[in-house]
Order: structure tokens, then C-alpha cells, then sequence
């Protein structure tokens, strides 16, 4: 693992799939606080699993994200409509 990839090919990869997927080094998209990219350091269908791996291991500040083909909901910024 280790490989700089964007989030949107995280999420279409294969590989990654149906897992939750530690990154390092991460950059956001600074006004939905979403990844743009990161190192791939660990992953894991079990984020229990995962989590033990990285708080044992030296990367301790990671961003772990489940990886789907689903996009990532919407936010809605501002005040809320009434009805």
C-alpha cells in the first residue's frame, strides 16, 4: 500500500471496494471537508480490524473512509427551509 490516490478512484477501484481504507497525508476540498486524495495505508472489511492495525502501527493520524461507488451525500449550507 502507500499509493497517492484521488478519493474518486479509491472509490471506483476494485481493490478497494467495499472497505474501509485508511489514508495519509490527506488533502480536503475546503468547503465540503470531503478528501480530494491521500497514501492508501492500510484497508480492511472489518473497521475494528483496521483501526487496531493503525493505532499498533506508526501512522496514527489517518482519515478512514468506507469505500463505496455511492457518492458522498450532499450538505446543505445555510439556513434550513420551512415548511
Amino acid at each position: 500500500m502507500g499509493s497517492r490516490m484521488t478519493w474518486p478512484e479509491i472509490r471506483t477501484s476494485d481493490a478497494y471496494r467495499g472497505l474501509w481504507v485508511a489514508l495519509d497525508n490527506c488533502t480536503y476540498d475546503a468547503k465540503t471537508a470531503q478528501p480530494l486524495e491521500g497514501s492508501v495505508v492500510d484497508s480492511d472489511e472489518d473497521l475494528v480490524e483496521l483501526c487496531t492495525r493503525i493505532k499498533s502501527g506508526e501512522k496514527h493520524h489517518c482519515a478512514i473512509l468506507f469505500c463505496d461507488d455511492e457518492p458522498p451525500p450532499s450538505r446543505v449550507m445555510g439556513s434550513a427551509q420551512r415548511g
